[in-house]
């Protein structure tokens, strides 16, 4: 049964991956598999998405609801 080592490197300046075992031998002839992480599928997010999820729901469903909450915010400064 053949063997197999698992390390962990990270890619260097030009691609450059660099293997360091001392079970591998010199001149030895192995096969390498570069597996990079997954990357999570990106999705564009709407404002309403990033407002919806902000510190304090900043997602008004009206232009008199963001009126309220600046002048509640107004009120508080000047406590």
């Amino acid at each position: 049964m053949q063997s197999a080592l698992r390390i962990s490197t990270r890619v260097q300046p030009g691609g450059r991956v660099e293997i360091t075992d001392s079970q591998l031998l010199a001149g030895q002839s192995v096969d390498v598999i570069a597996l990079p992480p997954a990357v999570e599928e990106t999705r564009c997010h709407s404002i309403m998405d990033v407002l919806t999820k902000a510190p304090g729901h900043l997602a008004f469903k009206t232009a008199e609801e963001a009126d309220a909450y600046l002048r509640e915010e107004r009120e508080a400064w000047e406590r």
